[in-house]
């Protein structure tokens, strides 16, 4: 039996994994908005199942929360980064309120997130962070700019993490869907819309979603069998892309980028002092 901490667990893949994983006997500290969707796990998992609804970006009641998990369970040995949603429109289009709560969810509440467990998993001998990133922490969409800049962020400050905590005995996981069907559309904070912006790519992605022409390929409960199933292996790969759209588009932005790279290695080496 395994014990997991997952935030964002009321909705979308995050309820699905605490589901699965309470389904096979593990014990879940679940993390979310509302109490409601719980209720029903709470009556065939008991005890093995913690509830706390808080707001994230409160990161006061953040530590407090985690530090509780930890001391009810006793151990924890993955910690799953989950909550987040989706920033919609052009940049100029964007308010700084809602710049300021995009960045403040999905950004900063998972780095604090990861800040208060690293004690509890030192202190343990070690355990894993599974972030839930995204393909848009590889590659970009128009409209999305605020939400990428979310998901570069949160992967890379990772992968700076990992190094540091890997002597402890912590490991990471970046797991990166393609688009799924888990609601995530309906949950999007929309911008106003700029008429200047309707002849543009911006334009043109706001129809494919509003009109459900934008494909989604992916499904939820076989994103989260893949990602528990990474969790659970002993020595997973830092990344894992989920989706076929994920693994297309995260593969032609790689080699893309990589190209441009060598193609510049004269201009780039001219930099160096001689």
């Amino acid at each position: 039996m395994k014990t997991w901490l997952i935030t964002g667990a009321s909705s979308g893949l995050g309820l699905v994994m605490a589901t699965k994983l309470l389904a096979r006997g593990d014990r879940v500290a679940a993390c979310g908005r509302r109490a409601t969707p719980f209720e029903a796990l709470h009556r065939t998992a008991g005890d093995r199942l913690r509830v706390a609804c808080f707001d994230l970006a409160d990161t006061a009641a953040l530590r407090q929360e985690v530090d509780a998990a930890f001391a009810a369970f006793g151990r924890i040995d993955t910690v799953v980064s989950n909550a987040g949603y989706g920033l919609f429109g052009a940049a100029e289009e964007l308010t700084d309120a809602q710049i300021e709560r995009q960045i403040a969810t999905n950004l900063t509440a998972s780095i604090q997130l990861v800040r208060a467990s690293l004690p509890h998993l030192r202190a343990q001998g070690g355990g894993r962070i599974v972030q839930v990133s995204s393909e848009g922490g590889q590659v970009a969409y128009p409209n999305f700019s605020l939400y990428h800049a979310t998901k570069w962020g949160i992967e890379g400050f990772l992968d700076a993490v990992a190094q540091e905590v890997a002597p402890f005995g912590i490991d990471v996981v970046i797991a990166e869907p393609g688009p799924t069907a888990t609601g995530f559309a309906h949950g999007l904070d929309h911008a106003t819309p700029m008429e200047v912006y309707d002849a543009t790519p911006a334009g043109d992605v706001r129809r494919a979603i509003s009109s459900g022409a934008f494909e989604i390929k992916g499904d939820a409960e076989r994103t989260v069998d893949a990602m528990i199933q990474v969790a659970d292996s002993a020595q997973p790969r830092r990344r894992i892309a989920l989706g076929s759209t994920a693994f297309e588009n995260i593969h032609q932005a790689l080699t893309a980028r990589l190209d441009d790279l060598v193609a510049q290695k004269s201009l780039t080496l001219t930099a160096d002092k001689v």
